[in-house]
């Protein structure tokens, strides 16, 4: 799989990571050989850039990524981990742990974007991962605890970057435009933006890859298909936008994008994955996967292309800005 230069960290990113939120049980329970089964093919398909954090099954997904790439020359990939929720044990433990995450709530998490934090947060990864370093770290939603966490913890990672305990840094958010300083405090090495550059919603032109691309910051995107919304070539009367129903004026944006697409000879997912590796300051794309054949679907999409054709009929049709491809 092709890959892209990571700024100027010297990391190189495969366009395609794998998104590790399932291997922590998101939404419904996976079983151990089932996650690794899903690493492996990840592997297989060339993937080698791959990302996890804490707060995906409380560490469940960690130690799931771990005990598969610890089998793996350590210099042939790139993992990514998150800071700013610590997990500490639960003072009232319940069956279920309740963000969303079928694990036990024998844990909880704990916002801590300070030094100290930081550094607890990263080292508890090292542990559940079972390396001796992650090559990029991220500060995870600092916009949903306060509006100084995100450079706070920028900074705390900066001296871990000047120790060289870790190659790159920066914030992965969904909203980029709450995070002061993300751009302009020369700091960050990469922002992972979720959801908000996708065909139904280019908001992040203005609040991340513009001024990411001022800053030379490297912009990687998660959250494509919005909650799944555009993860099927003709989206259903029930699909879903940002986990909830998606809204009728999102529908039916969503379905006229997908005949334009379907006239072109490609799909609605396949446009997906490809538009935001279209943009010059994104390196990667970032996806879940539930399985293995999702996983074979998702890279299936990203090498089949789409024609350059489209993307100009789309703009044409008033649903996709022109700065999108520029």
């Amino acid at each position: 799989m092709r890959s892209r230069p990571l700024g100027t960290s010297g990391l190189r990113l495969t366009e395609l990571g794998l998104g590790a939120s399932t291997l922590g049980n998101l939404g419904r329970a996976m079983t151990d050989e089932d996650a690794e089964a899903l690493v492996r093919g990840a592997w297989d398909r060339g993937i080698r850039y791959f990302d996890t954090a804490p707060h995906y099954g409380l560490g469940l997904s960690e130690r799931r990524l771990g005990a598969v790439l610890r089998q793996r020359p350590r210099d042939e990939y790139v993992i990514s981990t998150k800071v700013g929720r610590l997990l500490e044990p639960h003072p009232r433990p319940t069956a279920l742990d309740d963000d969303g995450f079928v694990v036990p709530g024998d844990v909880r998490r704990v916002w801590d974007f300070s030094r100290d934090g930081v550094r607890r947060s990263l080292d508890a990864s090292l542990d559940r991962l079972g390396l001796d370093h992650v090559d990029t770290v991220y500060a995870h939603d600092p916009d949903q605890h306060s509006p100084d966490s995100g450079l706070r913890a920028l900074e705390a990672l900066a001296e871990l970057r000047d120790q060289k305990v870790v190659r790159a840094i920066g914030v992965g958010t969904n909203a980029p435009h709450r995070v002061p300083g993300l751009f302009t405090s020369g700091l960050a090495d990469v922002v992972m933006v979720a959801g908000r550059f996708t065909l139904l919603e280019q908001g992040a032109l203005r609040s991340a890859l513009e001024p990411a691309r001022d800053a030379g910051v490297a912009i990687v995107v998660a959250g494509v298909f919005n909650s799944g919304l555009l993860s099927r070539p003709w989206p259903p009367d029930d699909a879903l936008y940002e986990y909830g129903p998606a809204p009728a004026e999102m529908l039916s944006r969503a379905r006229r994008i997908a005949e334009i697409c379907r006239r072109h000879g490609t799909t609605l997912p396949a446009a997906a994955v490809e538009l935001p590796l279209m943009h010059p300051a994104v390196t990667a794309v970032v996806l879940g996967a539930r399985d293995s054949a999702q996983l074979d679907m998702n890279v299936d999409r990203h090498d089949q292309g789409v024609p350059a054709e489209l993307w100009s009929d789309l703009v044409a049709a008033g649903l996709l800005e022109p700065a999108a491809l520029s």
